[in-house]
């Protein structure tokens, strides 16, 4: 049986028709593979963008703090006490003179009958001592009189027998004895005028003496007193009380804390900067302090030398009128301003950039439909905003979100 053959001609169609499918898988599949996966796509309602733009560019810091006062005056103990009564609560505006508590204390009070008691006795001993003192110079003073008139009496008999002598009318023996006594006579007038002048003096010393101690016995009695008067508390300063948390029959004791008396017109704030942008401030840079009712404008005053818990506290004092609600411990914000560039570039500061660093940021490009990642170079920063050194022109919108999940992509769609 005779089979019949195919034409050479199909046979050669056929074989191309199956190379030319062959070539053509082969180059499609090797241009699937140089294809780059599909760009993963962002809602661009859950980003944050700002636009690139150069001009003035105003550094700030930022930092929470308290409002306190400028003057406040700590009410301490003088004595030890017992609580007995308490007269105002925290809150309560008093005058220097208010009575805050009641304190008991009766040793305080035994001391300062002591020391009155002490101080009377004192005072009769000095008139007691002014007295005799008197009484003694007198009797001095008349004891000279009459050994004076002794002394006259003594030289008028000298005188005479002197001149009986000269006529041998008495004995020469009598005569020596009239000149030995007008010698005694003349040495006892002189003790007894150096006597009368040593109790002169002697009287201004004693009494002296007695009123100093007079004087000091006093100013124990004072003291006694003032400590005895101290158990009535009172606020010392016009003002607020605060933190008088004690209870009555509590025990206190001498220089313990009872209140704080503050003066709630005059407040300032203390900001608690991070350390890291401390070092940009300095004493007399303004700063806006937000007390979530108002802004306050104000200066820095003071710097705290010391961190504490990777913080600096500075003081503002406020220059502007307080808002209605504004007291002690109110919770505010401030705002520094550090520094003013006239003429740069910048952006507003992105979740991941920090001053003085290299980052990579999404730069939207093609109409918003996609952002690329771009290297960039930044500068100083401030509180919303950050410097940018290389990398973006004016006009450029970038992406200011965290889109760190999609680091390992390069480009990503905005729809």
């Amino acid at each position: 049986m005779d089979i019949p053959r195919e034409a050479p001609d199909r046979r050669k169609r056929r074989y191309l028709a199956i190379g030319l499918g062959l070539v053509a898988v082969v180059g499609m599949s090797a241009a699937l593979l140089r294809l780059e996966p599909a760009a993963p796509s962002v809602d661009r309602s859950t980003i944050w963008t700002d636009s690139v733009r150069r001009g003035e560019f105003v550094r700030q810091v930022r930092g929470p703090g308290t409002l306190v006062p400028e003057q406040a005056r700590w009410v301490v103990a003088v004595t030890s006490g017992r609580i007995e009564r308490i007269h105002v609560q925290p809150g309560a505006e008093v005058e220097s003179e208010t009575v805050l508590l009641e304190l008991s204390n009766p040793d305080v009070q035994v001391e300062g009958l002591t020391a009155e008691q002490q101080l009377a006795a004192a005072e009769a001993e000095l008139s007691n001592l002014v007295v005799t003192l008197a009484t003694q110079r007198l009797e001095q003073r008349s004891r000279v009189a009459q050994i004076e008139a002794e002394r006259r009496d003594t030289e008028r008999r000298l005188e005479a027998s002197r001149e009986l002598s000269s006529r041998n009318l008495i004995p020469k023996m009598d005569q020596e004895r009239l000149e030995d006594e007008a010698v005694e006579v003349a040495a006892r007038v002189g003790i007894e005028r150096e006597r009368l002048e040593l109790m002169e003096l002697s009287y201004d010393q004693r009494i002296e003496a007695q009123r100093r101690q007079i004087d000091r016995l006093r100013a124990v009695s004072e003291f006694r007193t003032a400590r005895l008067e101290s158990m009535l508390v009172r606020a010392a300063s016009p003002g607020i009380v605060q933190d008088l948390t004690l209870e009555i029959g509590q025990w206190v004791q001498a220089g313990q804390s009872l209140a704080r008396v503050v003066e709630p017109g005059r407040l300032m704030a203390v900001l608690r900067v991070p350390e890291t942008q401390a070092r940009d401030v300095i004493v007399g840079q303004s700063v806006a302090v937000d007390t979530r009712n108002g802004i306050v404008p104000g200066y820095v005053r003071r710097i705290d030398p010391a961190v504490q818990q990777g913080t600096v506290a500075v003081e503002v004092a406020l220059n502007g009128e307080l808002p209605r609600g504004a007291r002690p411990d109110l919770s505010v914000e401030g705002t520094v301003q550090v520094d003013r560039i006239e003429e740069t570039v910048f952006v507003g500061r992105p979740a991941y950039g920090q001053a003085h660093s290299m980052v990579g940021v999404w730069k939207v490009v093609e109409g918003g439909r996609y952002a690329v990642r771009v290297p960039v170079r930044l500068g100083l920063s401030s509180v919303n905003t950050i410097q940018v050194l290389e990398g973006l022109s004016p006009g450029d919108v970038v992406i200011l979100s965290d889109l760190s999940t999609y680091d390992a992509h390069e480009r990503i769609r905005l729809r």
